[in-house]
């Protein structure tokens, strides 16, 4: 485990803990973290979550504009997706899963390209629509994290594991804090 890797599952925790109590103030950590873990997922032969950091790095920079748009006294507001762009985005994120892990397989020599992709498809996925501020957003991050904890301590990424446990409660509390703020009528425009 390098320093670099404690440095940004570090910067991870303080950035999805801000991201669940609807901080703007969630991007710059995010970005420097996913700066640094493009680093350490490389060095572990995770070639998909190497380059998901550099989607990643990219709607942060998206979100961060969005939520300062969508900012207002009470926080960022949040929602529910419809059923049909429910249904859409998982449509996407299953072909995105299979065309992505099979290129990955076939071209490169990633340790783990299904897995791994299925992780950076999700995550992109989810990424997106915490940028777009919606629910459903969480309950990806979960299943992203049920799927890390074992991949990353099976490559020795301890620290990234441990962190994800970590996150699969933060990710649980921010799904719980953001249906109540849906609830309560903060809708996204």
């Amino acid at each position: 485990m390098s320093q670099i890797e404690w440095l940004a599952a570090a910067l991870v925790l303080i950035n999805v803990a801000l991201v669940a109590l609807r901080s703007v103030w969630n991007y710059p950590f995010a970005l420097v973290a996913v700066s640094l873990y493009a680093v350490v997922f490389y060095d572990a032969r995770l070639y998909s979550d190497m380059v998901l950091q550099g989607f990643f790095f990219a709607l942060n920079l998206y979100g961060w504009a969005s939520w300062m748009r969508a900012k207002d006294d009470s926080g960022i507001p949040v929602g529910w997706m419809t059923a049909p762009a429910r249904q859409g985005w998982a449509a996407a994120t299953i072909v995105a899963w299979i065309a992505w892990s099979f290129a990955m397989d076939r071209y490169t020599d990633a340790v783990a390209p299904w897995i791994d992709g299925a992780i950076a498809m999700l995550s992109i996925t989810a990424q997106w629509l915490l940028a777009r501020r919606r629910v459903e957003s969480w309950y990806l991050w979960i299943v992203v994290d049920l799927i890390a904890v074992p991949l990353f301590a099976w490559r020795g990424l301890y620290a990234t594991s441990a962190v994800y446990v970590v996150l699969l409660g933060l990710s649980i509390d921010g799904l719980l804090q953001w249906r109540r703020a849906a609830a309560m009528g903060k809708v996204p425009a």
